[in-house]
């Protein structure tokens, strides 16, 4: 394998899990070498990489290879971490717990309403209740608070909230409907938040040989106004 002299990021823009390692990269403003995928058409790097096929992959300059996305944001974050999100919050037990929640349960639920077609002898609506009993957990944190852990951005709210979003995007339209407005406008002022639009930005699948793509690019980031978006921009597909 060629060495390389920044980290290289294999990510798919829309993946939660992708979401979550270029939300934690771009908080701790740590550039790296990205190379967008088709998830169909995985390249042969990166399977070298980690055999298991899934994004995102991280591939340091000593050829260490990070291959799950929370260890990704917290690498990023160790390093250097200009909005306290590591520190956010005293409990870390509690925040780590949270966490494991949405990636076990939560997600797994999720993935059974979202693609109900590939576990057609499961209810989708149970599914969906069950997730919706984390939602409805969340809601209740963010109840008195701006953010999960107190009024400061956490490691938390940047882990969690890729995954809030794939799950109201299934349908958006009963989600705003279902008794947890907190919820709603924690996830709103995510999805229109400049940190979250700095990670959505659409590149061309990265083919053996193009051109270096860094990110975080913030020359790219574009609204009609030409600015950065503030609480009132709209939020990426």
């Amino acid at each position: 394998m060629s060495t390389h002299s920044l980290p290289i990021l294999y990510s798919f823009r829309r993946c939660p899990y992708a979401i979550r390692a270029r939300l934690g990269l771009t908080a701790a403003k740590i550039k790296v070498e990205l190379r967008e995928i088709i998830l169909r058409n995985k390249p042969k790097a990166m399977l070298e990489l980690s055999p298991k096929g899934t994004v995102p992959v991280l591939w340091l300059e000593d050829k260490t290879v990070i291959d799950e996305s929370l260890d990704i944001a917290k690498w990023a974050l160790a390093k250097h971490d200009p909005l306290n999100l590591l520190k956010a919050s005293t409990d870390t037990s509690k925040m780590q717990a949270l966490i494991s929640e949405n990636d076990g349960p939560f997600k797994h639920h999720l993935d059974r309403t979202k693609y109900a077609n590939r576990y057609l002898d499961e209810p989708p609506q149970d599914n969906r209740a069950q997730a919706s009993a984390f939602l409805q957990k969340l809601n209740a944190r963010l109840n008195d608070n701006e953010f999960l852990f107190g009024n400061s951005l956490s490691l938390a709210d940047i882990t969690i909230a890729p995954f809030v979003r794939q799950f109201s995007n299934i349908d958006r339209t009963w989600f705003d409907e279902q008794p947890w407005p907190h919820l709603i406008r924690w996830l709103d002022n995510f999805l229109k938040s400049p940190l979250f639009h700095s990670v959505m930005q659409k590149y061309p699948a990265w083919q053996e040989g193009d051109e270096i793509t860094l990110f975080p690019d913030r020359s790219q980031i574009k609204t009609p106004n030409g600015l950065i978006p503030d609480q009132q921009g709209p939020q990426p597909n």
